[in-house]
């Protein structure tokens, strides 16, 4: 077992990028997008895009980038594929129907040079039954728990079926965001590293001690606030560089979110705060750092 991060990210470079509205009733983080044509709205996200692989370059993170599709605007985000350190992958369901061609044939073959995969959940769309992997299931891999809050995304009866096959412990919530509704994904209001784990208990409906409990058993817990989640403080990832060191992947909004004093104790766990420009991104694509980012074991 090689730990709770990685040191090698995926991103996908993206053709298309605009609000999705196959998703946008399920994401209460994302604008209608009507604003701006969908030139300038991809315009605008490639130079952010450009700008946050660089960034991880840059402090030595290694990146492979793979060039999207069209027809996926939201193809950015590559949360449809889990990768584990035996070289095992598994692929998930997604709701929306232009998601779903997120996982075409030739990244599928790209990650198989690597990864083989031994369990792929897509059948379950024609189910209308959900599970769309880390932004869904928020893997503490190293103590085997999976924390995941109930969506039209994240259907328990998946994640159920999932923890028992993977011998992970399923931890499920029920939340509430700003807007009433539950909270589309498990990655926008807490994430786990190596020591640290980042949550906001008060977008937590029905299960917060339970959640709170678990993760006392195994890490240092910091709670951040809802207002904090419009923010994207919720969608951070600690990922290792070539160093070994652990670092914390934020875009420029959730840095500036963070108070004083959350971001003393972020300091505390990790060598580096990694941040970048990603406004255009998060108010078009409802998502942040976390969701731009494929873990690869």
């Amino acid at each position: 077992m090689n730990g709770q991060s990685t040191n090698h990210v995926l991103l996908i470079r993206p053709v298309e990028f605009y609000s999705n509205q196959q998703t946008i009733e399920t994401n209460h983080y994302q604008s209608v997008g009507d604003d701006k044509p969908h030139s300038e709205i991809l315009e605008d996200a490639l130079i952010e895009f450009d700008n946050f692989e660089n960034n991880l370059l840059e402090n030595n993170i290694k990146v492979t980038t793979l060039k999207g599709q069209e027809g996926c605007p939201d193809n950015i985000f590559p949360n449809w594929a889990v990768t584990y350190d035996d070289q095992s992958m598994h692929l998930f369901s997604m709701l929306g129907e232009n998601r779903r061609l997120e996982k075409s044939d030739e990244h599928i073959a790209f990650l198989n040079k690597q990864y083989r995969t031994t369990l792929d959940y897509s059948p379950y769309e024609n189910q209308s039954r959900f599970l769309e992997g880390t932004s869904s299931l928020i893997l503490d891999r190293v103590n085997r728990k999976a924390y995941m809050g109930i969506s039209a995304r994240s259907n328990e009866e998946l994640a159920i079926k999932w923890a028992k096959e993977q011998n992970y412990e399923l931890i499920v919530f029920e939340t509430q965001s700003h807007s009433g509704n539950p909270i589309y994904h498990s990655d926008v209001l807490m994430y786990i590293g190596t020591e640290l784990a980042v949550v906001c208990s008060e977008a937590i409906k029905v299960g917060a001690n339970n959640v709170i409990n678990e993760l006392s058993h195994t890490h240092r817990i910091l709670e951040i606030s809802s207002q904090q989640l419009l923010d994207f403080c919720g969608n951070c990832i600690e990922i290792k560089d070539t160093n070994n060191n652990l670092n914390l992947i934020m875009s420029t909004s959730a840095f500036e979110g963070y108070d004083s004093s959350q971001l003393n104790v972020l300091n505390e766990h990790f060598t580096k705060i990694i941040y970048s420009d990603l406004k255009t991104i998060e108010k078009y694509g409802g998502g942040s750092a976390r969701c731009m980012i494929m873990e690869l074991y």
